[in-house]
């Protein structure tokens, strides 16, 4: 059980949790008998995350799915796999209507625009803090604003080509500063084989799952992006999205690997095709717990950015749903201009 921010998310962890419903109360009981009761009425639940290997009632589903709380189901090693959401969850049309009609009227190349901005000046707080040599913002700035296009397709294509210069400089630079035992040379993504590749990987996973969850909360769809194509299976705004918080991750990454060494990670056979097996090196399984619980702690760090109805300060995981709500209001034409927000690293 978390409690942040007045929302109160209860986590179904351990083997052999249960949660279910009793007059009005959400029950929640572990495996040893211990019982905690959430009364609907008095307590904001904002999430519930089950995970797999515990139970929940089918008048529990239904008063979460009634009220409108997220439930996020996850496997026993907390990758998520699904969300439950309430049927009238998509009766918010308008925002989806001004989302498609951004891909034409010129709003999409912004807010394309403006994430890969965010992105690069993201990745200079994070080279400024361990010293190393930063982007020059303005000449980046100036070869993003010259891109202009009829067609968000080809303005993409250019504006991608941008960030991924940047993004490789900058990758080479953070490198250095893991330890020599473990450390690499290059940024690989889907199904490396070394172990500091596909730490990032698990971490970008659980981004992922965290961005997927602001998005669908701003009513927003998530297949539809802006600066990433539209691609079967890729959740193409959520892509985008995610690029406004990889700094976070990339600065955990760094400082958890601090003290791996070879002994840290284990190897594990997969199928990469239908006729080829192939061992990936990953985290050991103590070591995946410890760092997706660092993860975890991220969502739940209190920065100074004032919530956008009340209070000086918020959660990392509140900055980004509120931030999913921003870009929801631009499309909708009730704000003029969006500029993310940016936490600061520790």
């Amino acid at each position: 059980m978390v409690k942040a921010s007045k929302s109160l998310k209860l986590i179904l962890d351990g083997n052999g949790c249960y949660l279910g419903m009793e007059k009005g109360c959400f029950v929640l009981k572990d495996k040893d008998g211990n019982v905690k009761r959430f009364p609907l009425f008095e307590n904001e639940i904002g999430e519930v995350v089950l995970k797999s290997g515990n139970f929940v009632s089918t008048s529990a589903l239904a008063s979460l799915g009634f009220w409108g709380i997220n439930v996020v189901i996850m496997t026993r090693n907390g990758n998520p796999v699904a969300v439950l959401k309430p049927l009238d969850d998509d009766s918010h049309v308008k925002t989806r209507i001004a989302q498609y009609e951004a891909l034409k009227n010129g709003k999409g190349l912004e807010i394309a625009k403006t994430i890969v901005k965010a992105r690069i000046k993201s990745q200079n707080l994070v080279l400024e803090k361990y010293g190393l040599e930063t982007h020059d913002l303005e000449k980046f700035k100036e070869n993003i604003e010259k891109v202009n296009s009829d067609s968000l397709r080809k303005a993409r294509t250019r504006l991608l080509g941008i960030e991924g210069k940047a993004t490789d400089h900058y990758y080479k630079q953070i490198f250095r500063l893991f330890p020599e035992s473990v450390r690499v040379e290059k940024r690989f993504s889907w199904r490396a084989y070394d172990g500091i590749n596909n730490t990032f990987n698990l971490a970008y996973t659980l981004l992922k799952y965290r961005v997927f969850i602001a998005i669908l909360r701003a009513h927003l769809e998530p297949y539809l992006g802006f600066l990433h194509s539209e691609q079967w299976g890729k959740p193409s705004l959520v892509c985008d999205f995610m690029e406004l918080y990889r700094y976070l991750i990339e600065d955990l990454v760094i400082e958890f690997s601090q003290n791996l060494t070879q002994k840290d990670f284990i190897f594990k056979k997969e199928w990469f095709s239908s006729n080829r097996l192939g061992k990936r090196q990953v985290l050991s399984k103590d070591k995946t717990k410890e760092f997706t619980a660092r993860v975890y702690g991220l969502w739940e760090r209190k920065v100074v950015i004032p919530r956008i109805r009340h209070g000086k300060r918020q959660t990392v995981e509140t900055l980004i749903n509120e931030e999913a709500c921003l870009l929801a209001k631009y499309l909708r034409n009730e704000k003029q201009i969006w500029i993310p927000r940016m936490a600061p690293i520790e």
